[in-house]
């Protein structure tokens, strides 16, 4: 059998927030892809032995003389390239074009013009154009030698670029994300009729690559496994448990930071369907004193993530050959974090299983979904046989209420929002909503506002809803929820909580916002 990692595609990174979604589409093709920054020593590139490389966007100007130049390691492969946005303007400059800043920018939708058939654009509209993501100020105003136009704009009149001969190919655009027609199927004629990738990268061969790795790894080692009962620490649990079996033992950690119900919920699921070994701490107290006057986002998840670290290795130390740690990281996290791995990315927030991590451990990290996204977490864990109703739950972040009380935290403001998270949850199910959005959740502001309330006047928090639609949560839509389903929510919350005064809707999209307020 081909291994899952014969044929793979390398992403070199500029520094793009969507450079982890491009190795996402590729994915969805059955390609392996491998991301590495573009300043990454030379042997990696070469050891990567790919079948073809992918520049990404940046964040920087091939213009300025400082901007980041593309590793003569790259060209020296001798195989397909594609460069995009930044990458393309890259190959343009470095292969005898010219690039040249311009007050006609581009940002969001623009249409672009085929240019010609026999290209990599061939085949992708009736019309003879496309509907594409830009995001761009500086263009390619002049083709290097051997090139020729594909495709064009109304401010980029070389908005896609080609030589066929020695399969170099650049587009303005951003074909990776999700609102640029045909961009899906562009990335896979350019992974399997140009650069000739099979398609192995599918659940079943994921399954088997990471249960290999994970025994490699442990040996006869005990693995101690920080269990949330949300999506990721499930799917690793089930993944481990059918790696090392017994080997493995479950830590569930009640940091007083859960949704209402939670925690008797989560143990009452983890016992029915993962027939794993589960030791339940509860936190609540000690989580709330070291998080006592800390009202910065980023304090308070490592903060979080120290605390449970420390928890982890004092259940450890009660148990016998315990070296290893397992975490649900998955890749997102990763380039939030813009940990080891994410390149030139600019950092977003921190993770508090990435960047939240003490400096020193005792316990060496196992992490088998790191280089997975969420739909493909899912993807594994319903292959794994994972009940859905416990693998297509809206995402809940590590630190949990933490980050979604604004300011500092305390039990009551916790308990405040908690239920108003209920609410919201309850009646998302109660419409036959929640399956329709992708995360949905209550925010506590750290303001006071007046309201009346029975003819009295009230002074109280604010309470914001906030739900997407995503398929990947790189990218994010606000969900156009009905309004009067909205006006129900907002009704129950303010009059059955009262400690509430106003409730508002969060319409910001991912990006320029996060999916999560901190």
């Amino acid at each position: 059998m081909r291994s899952l990692h014969d044929d793979r595609l390398l992403i070199l990174d500029f520094g793009s927030q969507y450079t982890q979604l491009i190795a996402r589409r590729v994915r969805e093709h059955g390609v392996y892809s491998e991301i590495l920054p573009c300043d990454v020593d030379p042997l990696r590139i070469q050891a990567s032995a790919p079948k073809g490389v992918i520049l990404s966007g940046g964040p920087e100007s091939t213009t300025d003389a400082a901007g980041w130049k593309i590793p003569k390691e790259v060209y020296d492969l001798n195989v397909p390239l594609l460069g995009i946005c930044y990458g393309m303007q890259a190959l343009a400059q470095e292969l005898g074009g010219r690039v040249e800043s311009s007050d006609l920018r581009e940002f969001g939708h623009a249409d672009l013009v085929i240019e010609n058939e026999e290209s990599l654009l061939t085949g992708m509209s009736d019309t003879g154009s496309l509907s594409v993501w830009m995001s761009h100020g500086d263009r390619v105003t002049e083709l290097p030698p051997g090139f020729k136009v594909i495709g064009s704009s109304v401010h980029a009149p070389i908005a896609a670029m080609a030589d066929e001969e020695r399969a170099i190919y650049g587009l303005q655009f951003h074909p990776e994300v999700t609102h640029s027609e045909g961009g899906s199927e562009i990335l896979a004629k350019f992974a399997h009729a140009v650069c000739g990738c099979g398609r192995e990268w599918t659940p079943e061969n994921i399954i088997d690559d990471a249960v290999a790795k994970a025994r490699e790894q442990v040996g006869d080692g005990q693995v101690l496994l920080g269990l949330s009962g949300g999506v990721d620490s499930s799917v690793v649990a089930a993944l481990l448990h059918r790696a090392i079996g017994d080997q493995l033992v479950c830590v569930f950690v009640d940091n007083g930071l859960l949704r209402l119900y939670e925690g008797a919920q989560v143990m009452e699921t983890l016992a029915q369907n993962l027939g794993v070994r589960v030791i339940r701490v509860n936190a609540e107290e000690r989580f709330l004193t070291a998080l006592k006057g800390e009202s910065d986002p980023e304090c308070k998840r490592k903060i979080i993530g120290r605390t449970f670290i420390e928890i982890f290795e004092e259940q450890a130390a009660q148990l016998k050959d315990v070296r290893f740690l397992a975490q649900g990281t998955i890749y997102p996290d990763v380039i939030e974090s813009a940990g080891a791995d994410s390149g030139k990315a600019h950092v977003i927030k921190s993770h508090h299983n990435v960047g939240g991590l003490p400096a020193e451990m005792r316990m060496e990290l196992v992490e088998p979904l790191r280089e997975l996204f969420k739909d493909e977490v899912r993807i594994l864990g319903v292959t794994l046989g994972l009940p859905k109703s416990m693998i297509y739950r809206h995402p809940f972040p590590g630190p949990g209420l933490g980050v979604r009380i604004l300011g500092e935290v305390h039990k009551h403001s916790a308990d405040i929002l908690r239920k108003a998270d209920h609410i919201f949850i309850e009646e998302l199910r109660g419409a036959e909503l929640y399956d329709k959005v992708s995360q949905a959740f209550t925010v506590l502001l750290p303001v006071n506002s007046v309201g009346v309330v029975g003819d009295q006047r009230r002074y109280a928090p604010v309470i914001a809803l906030r739900a997407v639609e995503t398929i990947d949560f790189m990218t994010a839509r606000w969900a156009h929820l009905p309004y009067e389903f909205i006006e129900r929510v907002s009704s129950r919350i303010i009059n059955e909580i009262e400690d509430v005064s106003r409730v508002v809707y969060d319409v910001s999209s991912k990006p320029p916002a996060t999916i999560e307020w901190e």
